[in-house]
């Protein structure tokens, strides 16, 4: 998973121009998120059409506000620079819970 630094939301959309991406937005401090970030190797590999990219909420304030990013860990599908869906809210996921939102963007 590539980890992304200190963004803005204009600088991820050029990156996202074209391919599908999956942002993981979370933090370190969060136990939801240490408790799916085991899990996220086995769903990259699910997955291998997306580029599932880490974004670390606490570092990137301004881009989770503009994104609507309230609760960690979260979800959200880029597919040629639009987004397409997510997955967010404040709850604990589990592998199944996230591969199953994942999979309404499979072709």
């Amino acid at each position: 998973m590539e980890k992304v630094g200190k963004t803005t939301l204009s600088q991820l959309e050029q990156k996202m121009v074209t391919g599908q991406y999956v942002l993981f937005f979370s933090a370190d401090w969060c136990p939801d998120c240490r408790f799916i970030k085991p899990f996220m190797p086995a769903i990259e590999e699910d997955f291998p059409q997306m580029t599932f990219l880490a974004i670390d909420r606490d570092e990137n304030m301004d881009l989770a506000r503009e994104l609507d990013i309230f609760g960690i860990p979260s979800f959200v599908v880029y597919q040629d620079g639009k987004e397409q869906g997510r997955f967010v809210n404040k709850d604990r996921k589990t592998k199944e819970e996230v591969e199953k939102f994942l999979t309404n963007f499979t072709k």
